[in-house]
């Protein structure tokens, strides 16, 4: 792969509100309006995904479709103009993108992560600037991951203050969704070494962004490497939570891991419309299966039902996780304290964990399994069937699951709560 740096234009869009001039979603619009949304795009991202995935072309078309079926304002709180939808909504919006194309439903897991940050950690005035960016098309991009340190969540990214005011310098190596973003959410440490999320506009002088994610599978989410170089800051673009912030236990991670998860179910249910077609139209059976069509072939009937069952169980326990997120969205934000929030708090983090591990393997069976579909004619490159398995797998290792059978098997064994991680 030829990697291609871009270097963007130092012209801030500073005095934009978002994207758009005008709203993509209001307080008025449903759950089953985003399903809705979600399900009519589904086809149509997934008419040119084997291509895109084939010449690596990013999905900026495709991430306007989203924006502008309003999905991603989809968690702006009503108080701002936002329909505030429920995690539950969400999640069955996000199957349907994922099985269209999963790149494109990966890009937006770093942005509704960011939408509740800044619900969890934002001023009133950042909710209130950044709640209306999202509310006319802002996507946000997380910029968080680092490569080297001993630990996998170590940074070296700092905001520091100088005589001419803040100024970020760093290099991050996971930037999902940057090249499409509006503005990015960059984690760092200030001079106190506390931990910030630095919220600046995509296209601010300094910042350098790589087009150089080159993983076998993903390959479309545009998660290559961003430069802050000496890279301007306003203190009201920084996003401040202390030690003991981090130290207590909120619903975002349960949320966000529950969203990685819905990835899983997409491909999944990818893989089956894939292999069904494939049984139709391209298979062949046996001259001694006793069948004319391979679709009577009981040994292909077998996998289709593999495949189907585990994919719907699948989606049936993360629907499970959503609705128990819900419960400790609703519990932390209706003034829940003590045991109770605690409690339904960690009631998410295990049903996502559950969820998790169940999801990654119905996603990794089926990207296997329909190559005993059709046979050696199913791995001609010219059906890019393997992009299942390789989107699987790569997205599967961002959260390796002998992680999460612990948290759960602790729990349930000895009722010790999930660590408090960005993974719980």
């Amino acid at each position: 792969m030829t990697t291609a740096t871009v270097s963007l234009s130092t012209e801030d869009a500073e005095s934009r509100t978002g994207r758009y001039t005008s709203p993509i979603a209001h307080a008025g619009f449903s759950g089953q309006d985003l399903i809705a949304a979600a399900r009519r795009l589904s086809p149509l991202l997934g008419a040119g995904a084997s291509a895109r995935d084939q010449a690596r072309t990013l999905p900026h078309a495709e991430l306007d479709w989203v924006r502008q079926a309003g999905i991603t304002a989809a968690r702006v709180p009503k108080a701002f103009g936002g329909p505030d939808l429920p995690f539950s909504s969400i999640a069955r919006a996000m199957i349907w993108l994922a099985k269209g194309d999963p790149s494109v439903a990966q890009v937006l897991i770093p942005h509704f992560t960011s939408v509740e940050r800044i619900r969890l950690t934002g001023s009133s005035a950042q909710r209130e600037r950044y709640f209306a960016g999202l509310l006319q098309g802002d996507l946000i991009s997380g910029a968080t991951g680092e490569l080297g340190g001993q630990f996998a969540t170590d940074m070296t990214t700092r905001l520091q203050a100088t005589p001419d005011g803040l100024r970020l310098n760093g290099r991050k190596f996971y930037s999902t969704g940057g090249l499409m973003a509006d503005r990015l959410r960059v984690t760092a440490k200030d001079d106190s070494g506390d931990t910030v999320s630095v919220m600046v506009p995509r296209t601010r002088a300094g910042i350098v962004q790589h087009n150089d994610w080159d993983g076998m599978g993903q390959r479309l989410t545009a998660s290559g490497t961003t430069d802050f170089e000496n890279v301007r800051v306003r203190e009201d673009e920084v996003m401040f939570y202390s030690s003991a912030e981090r130290k207590k236990r909120n619903y975002q991670p349960a949320a966000t891991q529950m969203l990685h998860s819905t990835i899983e179910v997409g491909i999944a249910l990818a893989v089956l419309d894939d292999a069904i077609a494939w049984a139709h139209r391209g298979a062949r059976p046996r001259p001694d299966s006793g069948v004319q069509r391979s679709v009577d072939d009981p040994y292909v009937q077998h996998i289709i039902g593999n495949i189907i069952a585990h994919a719907h169980a699948a989606e049936a326990v993360l629907l499970r996780a959503a609705a128990s997120v819900d419960e400790a969205v609703a519990a932390w934000h209706d003034g829940t304290t003590g045991e109770a929030l605690e409690q339904a708090l960690v009631d998410a983090s295990i049903a996502t964990a559950e969820a998790k591990i169940v999801c990654n393997g119905a996603a990794l069976r089926a990207g296997e399994l329909i190559f005993d579909v059709g046979g050696s004619s199913a791995t001609l490159g010219q059906h890019n069937f393997d992009r299942h398995w390789r989107n699987a797998r790569t997205h599967t290792t961002h959260d390796p699951i002998n992680h999460r059978y612990r948290v759960v098997g602790t729990y349930y064994l000895n009722q010790v709560p999930p660590p408090i991680t960005m993974y719980d």
